[in-house]
Parts: C-alpha cells; sequence; structure tokens
C-alpha cells in the first residue's frame, strides 16, 4: 500500500456512508494522532488500539474508531479528504494554515511540534504539511 493515510479516511468514509457503528484500520502512530484529533473536535465516538482479533498471531494491531452519529442518524463526517500525499506534498507556513469550510472544519496538520489542527498550528505560531481536510 502507497498511502496508509488514503486508506485510513477511504475506510471511514466508506463506513460513515454506510452507516457502520465502527470501522478497524491497521495501526501507525500517524493513524492513532489523526484518530486522535477527530476525538477531540467531536468528529468520531472514540478509538482504542487492539490486536487484531482475526489472526492472535499477527503483529498487526489495529485501531477500532467507534463512528459517531446525530440524534436522528444524520452523519457527523460528511467530508473527508486526503490533501497531501506521497506524490505531492502540500506545506503552509505559520502565516498561510489553511482553514475548512470558513472555519466549519477541521485541517489536520503535522509540524515540528507533532500533530495539531490547523487552529492549533496557527496559535502555536507553526507550519507544516496539511494531511487532510474533516467537515
Amino acid at each position: 500500500m502507497t498511502d496508509p493515510i488514503a486508506d485510513m479516511l477511504t475506510r471511514i468514509r466508506n463506513a460513515v456512508q454506510s452507516r457502520h457503528t465502527r470501522v478497524d484500520v491497521p495501526a501507525s502512530k500517524m493513524k492513532l494522532e489523526i484518530a486522535r484529533i477527530l476525538e477531540s473536535e467531536g468528529y468520531i465516538g472514540s478509538f482504542k488500539l487492539i490486536d487484531n482479533p482475526t489472526t492472535p498471531e499477527s503483529p498487526q494491531k489495529v485501531v477500532r474508531i467507534a463512528l459517531k452519529y446525530g440524534p436522528r442518524g444524520e452523519r457527523v463526517i460528511s467530508g473527508l479528504e486526503r490533501v497531501s500525499r506521497p506524490g505531492r506534498r502540500v506545506y503552509f507556513g505559520r502565516e498561510s494554515v489553511p482553514t475548512v469550510l470558513g472555519g466549519l472544519g477541521t485541517a489536520i496538520l503535522t509540524t515540528s511540534q507533532g500533530v495539531m489542527t490547523g487552529r492549533q498550528a496557527s496559535q502555536a505560531g507553526v507550519g507544516g504539511e496539511v494531511l487532510c481536510n474533516v467537515w
């Protein structure tokens, strides 16, 4: 797989579209940080790192993400898009950190101070690579 973050976002997007309650994603440190931000921003219910349930002897761990829906079943995540990808990296300086939908969405960036939202990066005065946008 050439882009594991895009795979994670696609799995979440497909699960939300199909109204699943949870989705399993192969684990990595970057995916855990993205899930942490999605939880803190209120886009997902929760996440946890578990051993692979299908093959207990496998070393690959899984991030289990509990998806979140509104009181009438409406989607909390209406859009997910990968911005920076392996073939085209997208960077922004500290002055030009992008906003998503005029501030209604969230940009997730990887910076020299770790993975954070666009608002946190602006407040910290750092720029970085824009991983994805969520709204």
